[in-house]
């Protein structure tokens, strides 16, 4: 039976309070979007992945206000009732609280996601308060940051050096504290994201952070293994549509070489 739990973001608390884990897919599209509705599947994220998985580039920092909003409003079209989160691109809210609340005012407005997602923590504590204050829903995102990369030393798990481990764990109260309805833990040593999990009254989404958040989150491309040489640690592939879908396609050029396509079904 398709999964109806997640509506609002008081949902979100009733999950963690009635410990039932939250399942959240990343995708950039409607077409995937569509598929997702009609799972079991409790909220997307329309991630600043889609600049590396669906333009090609080398990190999620050149991803720009009109390309996350392009991506939601697509999602939007084929999600139906679902919960959609969109992420703010890098340097749409770290200027100044107002910026960050122009700019997400204007993907919200424009399209109809329910929640926006930013990275970092005490710094933007000021910026989350605005945002909420202005009725703008905000998930937040704390150890391996994308869009920090180039400060932080690469892709690599966060939190493992005891000073890393207790300024995440302030980080994550002073982002609750603050107004976030929820907090994305990405590439953290699973003691660590137990430990955040267990200290918030908001749930933890987890992605490479272990068993003990309150829920996890995979990009749609990755669990369906869509690319056969991306195998990192903390994802398990549901499927190899890699491989079914280069099958197709060498199908499809034999049969447009030997003229079995089109057939006779095929024509008007």
């Amino acid at each position: 039976m398709k999964n109806s739990g997640i509506r609002t973001i008081n949902d979100f608390k009733k999950c963690k309070v009635e410990k039932r884990f939250i399942s959240m897919v990343t995708c950039y599209d409607a077409a995937f979007a569509r598929i997702v509705d009609k799972s079991d599947m409790d909220c997307i994220l329309v991630g600043d992945s889609c600049g590396m998985v669906s333009a090609g580039y080398e990190s999620t920092i050149p991803v720009t206000v009109d390309e996350i909003i392009y991506h939601t409003k697509a999602v939007k079209r084929g999600s139906g009732n679902q919960f959609v989160i969109t992420d703010l691109p890098f340097l749409s809210y770290h200027e100044s609280p107002e910026a960050a609340v122009r700019n997400a005012g204007r993907i919200i407005k424009e399209t109809g996601a329910n929640a926006v997602k930013l990275e970092g923590g005490e710094y933007f504590a000021e910026t989350v308060r605005t945002l909420v204050s202005c009725s703008i829903p905000v998930m937040g995102h704390l150890g391996l940051t994308p869009q920090s990369v180039n400060i932080t030393g690469g892709y690599r798990v966060q939190g493992k050096d005891p000073k890393d481990a207790e300024r995440m764990k302030r980080d994550a109260k002073i982002l609750e504290e603050a107004g976030c309805f929820s907090i994305v833990l990405e590439m953290v040593p699973e003691t660590l994201a137990r430990e955040i999990s267990e200290s918030l009254s908001i749930p933890t989404i987890g992605i490479g952070a272990g068993r003990y958040c309150d829920g996890q989150v995979l990009v749609i491309y990755d669990l369906l293994g869509m690319d056969e040489n991306f195998n990192p640690k903390f994802m398990r592939k549901y499927a190899n549509l890699g491989g079914v879908i280069h099958s197709a396609l060498n199908e499809y050029v034999a049969d447009v070489k030997t003229g079995a396509f089109p057939g006779v079904e095929n024509v008007f």
